[in-house]
């Protein structure tokens, strides 16, 4: 052991170190005095947080939860490259900053590339085809760009060989050599079928892969797309062993047609969604590397498998009203792909989910990557989660569980067996409908969405973007059930003049009521129900002519606990005698006559607000 000399500038020195139990000790009184009881591993138990995949997040982690494995974690660009695939990390020049350029029309487009290229952009992520530029519109919308300094991703489906002729061609007429030619061609054969149900034929983009391999040293052929996956639903594990069975085909692939394994590798880049739970992300992608190390282990290759990266800002969590809070989410999810050591990072535009981006909104996605990276600084140290308890543990567990489910679809026959026999869909199905569930249940709040909603405010209108590819797996968001309420709303105060209102029936002063009108008046916003609270307070012989008075469709009974024992059936009988047609009361389910729903913290509130609209007559077709 060292001894440090005495430098006068120890801290606490004179204490002892408090040990684990001690500190349980301390939780369970905390826990006592909320009416809970519980002690030792109990008491940690009841602070803990449930994640997906059967994680748990502890209150508390310590020296303790060191990883068992040695060599689990490695150094910085060495097997198992959980810490970064390069020593440097993203120290010497940051991460890529990787804009993605939508639309149809190759002038436009053009346009949108110099300003991102000329404001901070790094790299272009170009859809192609179907849902982006025709093929003929590239040489058009890369008018002006120095290929040789700006990489371009191609994202072009079924279209993925032509439009890869149509750019190595561009190349080749402006000029430049074969050997500084930097691009990922975007070959994605099962996640096409994925995204579209259409499978595609593998051996030609393996084909295709063998040749741009012997002569394109700096481009990548081939793209294992996560985000099919992701955007139905899929949790972390599941992204995570899906893009090993996806990589693991194409590598199968790749050298049956003659490549070595160490080429074979070279000419794979993933894309994984980043989300604005920071954490999970840093740990995804810290896993990512580690499990694929393992698969280029596997293959004969250890040296070779630093997994190359793209952090996408999840599309699943932007949501279409108050869209500006996506502003935020967007920066939490960019910080946590860049501290999970992510190669490129695109940051989407706030308004994604509305349709094409503006040019305001284009700024400040990429001033997003700018301030993490030239005010914050943050690429400069390299792992800067490493040595974390939490992240580190977190990192392995979800390393395992994603390699189960790798097995899992590995044992179905592989990555298109699995897509094509139903098994993948049907299990991001259940992941989705469970984590559904917790949004209904606000367990999982969205800002502006299902807490604190905005009712007067205007909708942000956007050119519609392309149509995005149907047929294979549900693309969903996490606000889709309120935005369907929401709607039903908008659609009534077009034809109406008014939304549909609930009349809030305060009972007492407003020391007693004030904390269940406020969660009861958020509660119905977000159904896009307007809440009614005139007068302050009433009682059994004035609420029925309030009510009357309110022009309401709904009542919502609030008080306390004590004040409901003493006055609420007695104002619930005032008000079904009035004519209200559905009586609510904030709180626990009692067993009061005339009360038809209850709601507390916890409930359904996309249930809730869904038997309000309809009992007010509010359609869906409206």
């Amino acid at each position: 052991m060292t001894v440090l000399p005495d430098d006068g500038l120890s801290l606490a020195a004179e204490f002892p170190d408090p040990t684990h139990e001690q500190w349980q000790r301390l939780v369970e009184g905390v826990l006592r005095k909320s009416g809970r009881d519980a002690s030792g591993d109990g008491a940690e138990e009841a602070l803990s947080t449930q994640l997906q995949d059967g994680l748990t997040a502890r209150p508390l982690y310590t020296a303790r939860d060191s990883l068992p494995e040695p060599g689990a974690v490695g150094l910085p660009g060495f097997a198992p490259f959980v810490r970064g695939g390069r020593s440097a990390g993203n120290a010497a020049s940051g991460w890529d900053v990787r804009q993605r350029l939508t639309g149809t029309d190759p002038a436009r487009v053009n346009e949108a590339v110099l300003a991102d290229l000329e404001n901070g952009g790094t790299s272009l992520w170009l859809p192609v085809g179907a849902d982006g530029i025709p093929v003929g519109g590239l040489a058009p919308a890369l008018a002006g760009v120095h290929l040789d300094l700006a990489p371009v991703v191609l994202d072009a489906g079924a279209a993925h060989a032509e439009a890869a002729r149509a750019f190595l061609d561009l190349c080749a007429e402006r000029g430049m050599p074969a050997t500084s030619v930097r691009a990922n061609l975007g070959a994605d054969p099962l996640g096409h079928e994925a995204r579209t149900g259409e499978p595609l034929d593998l051996a030609a983009a393996a084909e295709q892969a063998r040749t741009i391999a012997s002569g394109y040293p700096l481009v990548r052929t081939l793209t294992v797309d996560v985000l099919p996956y992701h955007e139905a639903g899929g949790s972390a594990a599941q992204e995570l062993g899906l893009s090993l069975a996806t990589g693991v085909a194409y590598l199968r692939a790749l050298t049956e047609h003659g490549l070595s394994a160490e080429a074979a590798l070279g000419q794979l880049e993933f894309r994984y969604a980043a989300t604005a739970d920071q954490f999970l992300t840093i740990a995804k992608l810290r896993a990512a590397r580690r499990l694929w190390a393992r698969v280029a282990e596997a293959s004969g290759a250890p040296a070779a498998g630093a997994q190359l990266q793209h952090a996408v800002t999840s599309p699943v969590m932007m949501t279409r009203r108050d869209p500006w809070v996506n502003m935020l989410r967007t920066t939490v999810a960019g910080l946590a792909a860049g501290v999970g050591g992510a190669d490129a990072v695109t940051v989407l535009p706030f308004d994604h989910a509305l349709g094409l981006p503006d040019a305001f909104a284009r700024r400040i996605a990429r001033n997003t990557s700018s301030i993490l990276l030239e005010e914050s600084h943050l690429a400069r140290v390299i792992d800067p989660a490493g040595g974390s308890y939490y992240v580190e543990r977190l990192t392995d567990e979800l390393a395992h569980a994603a390699w189960e489910f790798f097995r899992t679809v590995e044992q179905a026959g592989g990555q298109a067996a699995a897509l094509r026999s139903g098994l993948v869909a049907e299990r991001l199905a259940a992941t989705w409908a469970e984590r559904r569930k917790g949004l209904a249940e606000r367990r999982e709040p969205l800002t502006g969405v299902s807490e604190f909603p905005l009712l007067a405010e205007k909708p942000v209108i956007r050119e519609p973007a392309p149509a995005a590819p149907v047929g294979g797996l549900p693309r969903v968001r996490c606000d889709e059930d309120y935005e369907a309420l929401r709607a039903r709303s908008d659609a009534h105060l077009a034809a109406t003049g008014s939304r549909p209102r609930v009349f809030i029936a305060a009972l007492g002063p407003a020391a007693v009521h004030t904390a269940r009108v406020s969660f009861a008046s958020n509660l119905f916003r977000a159904g896009g129900i307007e809440p009614v609270h005139e007068p302050v307070s009433v009682d059994p012989s004035t609420v029925a002519e309030a009510y009357l008075a309110s022009g309401a469709d709904a009542v919502c009974v609030c008080s306390s606990d004590a004040l409901y024992e003493e006055q609420a059936e007695a104002v619930v009988e005032a008000l079904v005698g009035a004519g209200a047609p559905l009586v609510f009361l904030a709180g626990r389910p009692r067993a009061y006559r005339g009360v038809d729903a209850y709601v507390f913290a916890g409930c359904d509130a996309v249930a809730v607000l869904a038997l309000a609209l309809d009992r007010m007559d509010v359609t869906h077709e409206q």
